[in-house]
């Protein structure tokens, strides 16, 4: 967790912030993380970062064009040299709160760097509960749960939330059992596919959860949210139906499960995530090819160190994250060296 000194700046930098500017990552941990901060401030524009792996300076544009006097990135592990170039020149202040390691030199000076990796006690919680810890809002508390399981792991808080909604839960240790097996992880889909919307859609879906009460207010569908819900279950198919062709992948012999899709929809990390969960002594590669890019959603033991020895000598090959999920970027052309080399440093 934050240590009482850096949530003491943090909540500081958010008071002095009169049109704040929120850059989350694209998934449910950076969605909630930034619904806390912005529901304890009560101010403040939220932009989901879709660019991948980096926040890229394309982004920076919103900060002219809001007229942004602060700037938060919240779950977000590489950002471009250009967008801290940008931010440097305008002078507007930055705080980067984050839960992936990096190399904190390549961090700027003038950047506020919060990462519970780097303090005394070293710890690797989602940054949803971290944004928990500074807004201290009890009645967020479904929305932190939300960011927490998402992210595979289960709060301290959890025991709150369940004897708050039993309905909601199962009394499971597993954050992934209660992420696929509960009504809180169903709400945990609805908000993960709906960012995967267009544009006008997921700016109305912010608005509504930036005043939703409880957690009934996302999964019951009314007249306010008929358009996520529609969104959800019509990702959800085409999702069921890409998962399906993966676990037969999967049901073959070997440690390694690596699964190829293309097409509009990018739901790399939804599938890695749930393939993890039905095949966990296996190492999962989940490719979306885009023209002559891919991009790539690894999980696994110790999968970080095993993406970065396979991508040596590929020319722009790049990716990070955490020990057991990674997520990269290379040339599609190069996929098949990546594969073999993978196959070889996995290989017990």
């Amino acid at each position: 967790m934050l240590t009482n000194k850096q949530v003491k700046e943090i909540r500081e930098h958010l008071e002095r912030a009169q049109n704040p500017l929120f850059f989350f990552d694209n998934d449910p941990d950076g969605l909630c993380s930034f619904l806390l901060l912005q529901r304890y401030l009560g101010k403040g524009r939220g932009v989901p970062i879709k660019s991948f792996p980096d926040l890229i300076v394309d982004y920076f544009r919103k900060v002219h064009e809001l007229n942004a006097d602060y700037i938060f990135i919240l779950d977000k592990p590489v950002v471009s040299d250009e967008f801290f170039k940008e931010a440097e020149k305008t002078n507007i202040p930055v705080v980067w709160i984050d839960h992936h390691f990096i190399d904190k030199e390549t961090v700027p000076s003038f950047v506020n760097y919060y990462n519970p990796l780097f303090n005394k006690s070293k710890t690797k919680e989602p940054v949803t509960a971290l944004c928990y810890q500074i807004s201290n809002k009890k009645e967020d508390l479904w929305i932190a749960v939300v960011g927490c399981i998402s992210d595979r792991f289960v709060p301290n808080f959890y025991k709150d939330f369940l004897k708050k909604y039993p309905e909601f839960v199962i009394k499971e240790k597993k954050a992934f059992d209660i992420f696929y097996k509960s009504q809180i992880g169903r709400v945990a889909r609805i908000l993960g596919f709906g960012l995967k919307d267009r544009t006008t859609n997921v700016i109305s879906m912010i608005k509504y959860l930036i005043k939703a009460k409880t957690p009934y207010d996302v999964l019951e569908e009314n007249s306010k949210n008929r358009e996520m819900h529609y969104r959800f279950n019509h990702i959800f198919s085409k999702y069921q139906k890409l998962l399906q062709k993966a676990v037969l992948i999967g049901g073959e012999k070997g440690n390694l499960l690596f699964f190829k899709y293309g097409g509009e929809l990018s739901i790399s990390s939804d599938l890695s995530n749930e393939l993890t969960y039905l095949f966990p002594d296996k190492i999962i590669v989940v490719v979306y090819l885009k023209g002559i890019l891919a991009n790539l959603s690894l999980r696994g033991k110790k999968v970080r160190d095993l993406f970065l020895k396979s991508i040596e000598g590929l020319e722009d090959a790049m990716g990070g994250g955490h020990e057991m999920a990674v997520g990269g970027r290379m040339k599609t052309a190069d996929l098949e060296k990546f594969r073999e080399s993978l196959e070889k440093f996995s290989t017990p």
